[in-house]
C-alpha cells in the first residue's frame, strides 16, 4: 500500500517551485471543490519545461495526498495542506527541507505514528467520510472493507484494443515496437495491462489502434450482445468508451446513435470515433423531444447512466471527498427518472443493459428492481464488477427485455 519515490531520498532533493505547485493543485482540489486530473493537466500545461521526474514527483503528491487525506492528517497531526504534503513526502522517504514551514509532526512522529496505524478507526485508516463508512456498511455490509481498500489501491493502465484495425496479438507487438510491453488480461478478450507504473504515450493514444479503458469497463458492453446491421442506442454516451466497443463488436455494420446531454463530450467522440475509423456512430445532444423522436426504433439501449463514480475511486480519489450525501440523493433520482424514461425508445423484444460505476446497491440492483417492479421489463443478467474480487475498476450491469 505505500509507495516508495524510485530513488527519491538517494537522488532527488524537494524542490521549492515543485512543492508549491503541489500545494496549489490541492488547495483548488480541497477548497475549490476541483477535478484533480484537469487541474493536474493544467498545471503541466502551463509548465512545460518541468521534466518527466518533476512532473512525476508531483502527480505521485498531489494523487497520494488526495487518496490518503485523513490518515495523513491523523500522521502529521494537522490537516492543513502543507502538512499533508509533509507527512506524505516522508511516506516516500524524502527529507523534508528546512523552508517548508507546515505544521506537521516532525519525521520521527510521522514514522511512529505510521507504526501504529492498524489502530485507528477503519475510516481515518482507510481515509473516506464517515457518512461514506457508515453509507457503505449499511448498503454492503461486511463486503464494504475490502471494496474500499482495493479502491485506495493504485490502478494499473488497462487498454482496449480496437478489433476494426488490429488483432490483440498485432497490438502487443506494434506496442512493443514502441518500447511498451502490455500483457492481456484472463476474461476479457479486448484488454491489455501495462506494467505498474507505465502509461501510454500521447502519441499512441492518439493513434486509434487502442483506447485507455479499464477491463472492468470492457465487460459491460458485451452483455448488450449486440449484432452486425442493429440500431443501437447508447443514451448516456459521454465522450463514447463503450460506443466505440460496441462499433467493434459489430465490425462497423450497423448504426450507433450515441446520445448525451454534454454536447462537448460528443465533440470529443467524434474525434475519437475518426481516429479508430469508426464510421457507425451517429451524435447527437439530448434535447427536448429527443427521447420521444427515437420511440421505438432501438434494437439494444445501454443506459450507461450518471452515478457517484465510487467504483473508480482508484483513479478519481477526489470524488470521495466531493461527494456529499444530498449528492448521492440527487444521484438516485436521475437515475430512476432515467430508467422511467429512456427505454421508450427500444423496441418490443427489445434489450436494455443498465449500468454504472458505483459499488452501491442502491444504484445498482435497487434501481433495476425498481423498474422491474413497474412492469414492462423482465431481468435475464447482471453482473458485479468487484474492485475486491477482480482488481478492476468497480462496475454493475444488469440485461433487461422489454415485453413483445
Amino acid at each position: 500500500m505505500w509507495f516508495v519515490f524510485p530513488g527519491a531520498s538517494a537522488e532527488m532533493k524537494i524542490h521549492r517551485v515543485l512543492a508549491e505547485a503541489c500545494v496549489s493543485i490541492l488547495r483548488e482540489v480541497f477548497r475549490n471543490h476541483r477535478v484533480l486530473d484537469r487541474e493536474l493537466a493544467a498545471a503541466f500545461e502551463a509548465n512545460r519545461k518541468w521534466g518527466k521526474r518533476d512532473r512525476s514527483f508531483i502527480a505521485e503528491t498531489v494523487f497520494e495526498v488526495t487518496r490518503w487525506r485523513r490518515l495523513l492528517a491523523a500522521l502529521a497531526g494537522c490537516d492543513e495542506i502543507r502538512a499533508l504534503c509533509a507527512a506524505q513526502w516522508v511516506r516516500m522517504e524524502f527529507e523534508i527541507p528546512d523552508w517548508w514551514k507546515s505544521g506537521a509532526a516532525s519525521a520521527d512522529e510521522i514514522l511512529s505514528r505510521m507504526e501504529a496505524m492498524a489502530d485507528l478507526p477503519f475510516a481515518i485508516r482507510e481515509s473516506i467520510p464517515d457518512w461514506l463508512d457508515e453509507t457503505g456498511r449499511a448498503e454492503l455490509g461486511e463486503r464494504w472493507e475490502p471494496e474500499i481498500e482495493a479502491l485506495n489501491r493504485r490502478a494499473p493502465v488497462y487498454l482496449r484494443v480496437n478489433r476494426l484495425r488490429f488483432e490483440i496479438e498485432d497490438a502487443i507487438g506494434w506496442l512493443a515496437g514502441e518500447g511498451i510491453d502490455a500483457a492481456p488480461v484472463d476474461g476479457v478478450p479486448d484488454a491489455l495491462v501495462l506494467p505498474s507504473g507505465k502509461v501510454l504515450p500521447k502519441s499512441l493514444r492518439n493513434d486509434g489502434r487502442v483506447e485507455i479503458q479499464d477491463a472492468g469497463s470492457q465487460l459491460i458492453a458485451p452483455m448488450l450482445a449486440p449484432r452486425p446491421g442493429e440500431r443501437i442506442i447508447d443514451a448516456c454516451c459521454g465522450a463514447g468508451g463503450k460506443a466505440l466497443q460496441i462499433a467493434s463488436l459489430i465490425g462497423n455494420d450497423g448504426v450507433i446513435h450515441a446520445l448525451d446531454v454534454d454536447a462537448r463530450k460528443l465533440d470529443e467522440l467524434r474525434h475519437r470515433a475518426r481516429r479508430a475509423r469508426v464510421s457507425c456512430i451517429r451524435t447527437a445532444p439530448i434535447l427536448d423531444g429527443t427521447i420521444e423522436g427515437f420511440a421505438g426504433k432501438a434494437d439494444r439501449l445501454l443506459l450507461d447512466v450518471p452515478c457517484s463514480g465510487l467504483g473508480t475511486l482508484r483513479r478519481q480519489p477526489d470524488l470521495k471527498w466531493r461527494l456529499k450525501p444530498t449528492e448521492l440523493e440527487r444521484i438516485r433520482e436521475v437515475q430512476n427518472s432515467i430508467l422511467a424514461t429512456y427505454p421508450e425508445m427500444l423496441k418490443p423484444g427489445g434489450t436494455l443493459v443498465y449500468a454504472t460505476c458505483s459499488i452501491l446497491p442502491s444504484e445498482n440492483a435497487g434501481a433495476v428492481r425498481k423498474r422491474i417492479d413497474e412492469g414492462g421489463f423482465t431481468l435475464v443478467d447482471e453482473k458485479v464488477i468487484s474492485p475486491a474480487g477482480l482488481g478492476f475498476d468497480g462496475f454493475y450491469a444488469a440485461v433487461l427485455v422489454k415485453d413483445a
